[in-house]
């Protein structure tokens, strides 16, 4: 085994055991080498891209195919390659309309330097956008089957998109995680879950470790979830959104006003240049 090939297999086992600790953990997102090395360097355990994110930083909206494949491998590439943490990968639907398409994604994952993926069941269609469970169910156990056949304990997170579709199911989304579960995924999610019975229910219906979205309406806090039985927690394009946000406020603020005030909540410029700069990324 190689250096690099080392590596990835300490991070893969690290982020692997992150899911059994005592508490649940917060894996933040990322959108670009610059955020991952600004998180590292404020001590998260571990990152994960949000495709959002990305798609805002090229100018696109979030959508089904709104980025390739090879554009959100490659951005993940350069989140991993910034950072000595763990990353794992927004990875869609799969990027395929097959099993065998979703497979090769968890391959050219681990090939960029990524140690786990969600898989989504969403199928991109607006009349129809979540996928039926047996297609599903074959998609997931596909991105199972690539991931023991690296050399290193890729995590397979399975999401079900019911919630996050403007389809608020609960025993749908529970029967296709347990689903899910059955064909071996490692974490199970179920983003836009409305309220904390939702999360208690899902969690307590699984044997995997659940991951939970915030960054929403959803107003618990990561003692309460751990409460809940979440064990990850994370905030998908919040993030970005929230840094948008605040160039959106800033920019209306000199458009309207002809004032600077909101220089004040920016990052000093040492500070962040101290973050960013070498000796900016603690021991992982």
């Amino acid at each position: 085994m190689s250096s690099s090939a080392d590596d990835q297999y300490r991070k893969a086992t690290a982020f692997r055991a992150l899911h059994t600790g005592p508490e649940p953990f917060v894996v933040p997102n990322p959108w670009d080498a610059g955020t991952a090395r600004l998180l590292t360097g404020m001590g998260f355990a571990a990152l994960a891209t949000t495709g959002a994110g990305f798609s805002y930083t090229l100018g696109r909206p979030d959508g089904a195919n709104a980025v390739g494949r090879d554009e959100i491998l490659a951005n993940a590439r350069s989140i991993a390659a910034a950072t000595p943490l763990p990353v794992s990968a927004d990875l869609e639907s799969g990027f395929g309309e097959t099993p065998e398409d979703v497979a090769e994604t968890i391959r050219l994952a681990a090939a960029a330097g990524l140690v786990g993926g969600s898989v989504e069941d969403s199928t991109g269609r607006a009349e129809d956008p979540v996928r039926p469970i047996g297609e599903a169910v074959d998609r997931v156990a596909a991105a199972v089957s690539a991931a023991r056949e690296l050399g290193f304990p890729f995590t397979v997170t399975a999401r079900a998109e019911n919630f996050f579709q403007g389809r608020p199911d609960l025993d749908d989304t529970i029967r296709r995680l347990r689903a899910y579960e059955e064909a071996g995924a490692d974490v199970l999610y179920a983003p836009a879950l409305p309220d904390a019975d939702a999360v208690r229910a899902v969690c307590s219906a699984v044997g995997k470790p659940v991951n939970v979205l915030m960054g929403g309406p959803l107003r618990l806090s990561v003692a309460e979830l751990g409460k809940l039985g979440a064990r990850r927690i994370s905030v998908g394009s919040s993030m970005a959104r929230a840094a948008l946000g605040a160039l959106a406020r800033a920019a209306a603020e000199i458009r309207e006003q002809g004032t600077f005030t909101y220089g004040a909540d920016a990052l000093p410029y040492p500070e962040l240049n101290a973050l960013l700069g070498p000796g900016g990324d603690p021991a992982p």
